[in-house]
């Protein structure tokens, strides 16, 4: 499989790179950056030393990338990877496109162009949602993968067998979220600081984070109608992990064993999901540096309502490790390879 990674110096690029290292299948052809250009990969993250010793190069050289690819992942911020993917598969249209970032997630443009503020310049692409658990037949016919978000990934596979088997309240959802600060990215910023995140938690973007029309999106899909959450994301002291507990309504007569069943159904021979059943507690900490999903669900007979927690690595089931599952479906190879690793801990 000859791979390129465009905008390779971002957390996720290095997390591609360091779960590519150890899949069979996986051969790195470029890793670009316009920032970088010329600087050897590990001289930025040395922890990829022995690993990769690549040069960056620039995008400037996207014939050439595309040409030469089976394969381009895409790490830019949002606005970007459209054009990218356009001039890429016009150069080859055999290549396939996985983006890492929100410009192929949304179905409805005008939505993508409502939250991002940006025109959306390839309308014209057959972009398949990524999250794989739910649309692995669709992957393995995609050229084009819009890589869900972190939060979204997380809070979507909490909901979902809720959602599919009706059976909540879909106007009564709430999700409170929790993310490490590599959600924020690499580049710099006073929220991200040391002294502003250590020992402090914080609400931020509420009722406006540009996850919340892609959750509405997926579960709007699944249940059949329109539908509007709260979503409500927390920065947390720590590098990584996400934390997202789910709050909806029952309907009238649904039972704790039917909650079961949707999840059995639904996860039970998913690899990468672990149910830990209802009453379960899922810890980022035992997701840590891996593709799984832990999940738990609650029945709260006092108050009706159902109460899903999940428990993801937001830069690996969050991001790049999502990405190479899709790539594994997209490519018929076994789709838990370069993935089979056990969480770190503690």
């Amino acid at each position: 499989m000859k791979i390129s990674i465009v905008g390779a110096t971002g957390y996720t690029g290095a997390e591609l790179l360091r779960i590519l290292a150890t899949h069979p299948e996986a051969e790195i052809l470029y890793i670009t950056s316009e920032s970088q250009p010329g600087t050897a990969i590990n001289e930025i993250y040395p922890h990829l030393t022995k690993f990769y010793t690549n040069k960056l190069v620039s995008m400037a050289d996207l014939e050439t990338i595309a040409a030469e690819s089976q394969v381009i992942f895409i790490g830019l911020p949002h606005g970007h990877a459209m054009e990218v993917g356009r001039k890429a598969t016009a150069i080859n249209p055999k290549v396939k496109i996985i983006d890492l970032g929100a410009d192929y997630r949304f179905k409805n443009h005008a939505v993508y162009e409502q939250w991002y503020k940006l025109p959306h310049t390839h309308k014209e692409a057959q972009a398949i949602y990524g999250l794989t658990e739910l649309n692995r037949t669709k992957v393995k016919e995609a050229s084009i993968i819009g890589n869900p978000g972190c939060y979204t990934t997380a809070s979507i596979l909490a909901l979902a067998p809720l959602v599919k088997e009706k059976l909540i309240d879909v106007t009564s959802i709430i999700i409170d979220a929790k993310s490490g600060v590599s959600g924020a990215g690499r580049g710099l910023n006073l929220g991200s600081h040391f002294t502003e995140v250590f020992e402090n938690i914080k609400a931020y973007n509420v009722a406006g984070h540009r996850h919340t029309p892609e959750i509405e999106s997926v579960l709007g899909e699944l249940a059949g109608q329109e539908l509007i959450i709260n979503f409500t994301p927390h920065l947390i002291p720590v590098a990584r992990g996400i934390l997202s507990t789910c709050y909806a309504k029952l309907k009238d007569g649904v039972s704790a064993e039917a909650v079961d069943e949707a999840y059995n159904n639904l996860y039970g021979k998913e690899y990468f999901i672990r149910l830990l059943g209802r009453g379960g507690y899922p810890l980022t900490k035992n997701t840590r540096g891996t593709n799984f999903c832990d999940l738990g669900w609650h029945v709260d007979k006092r108050t009706g309502r159902v109460i899903a927690i999940s428990a993801i690595d937001n830069l690996v089931k969050g991001a790049s490790g999502q990405a190479v599952q899709n790539m594994n479906v997209m490519f018929n190879i076994e789709e838990k390879t370069g993935l089979n690793n056990a969480p770190l801990y503690p």
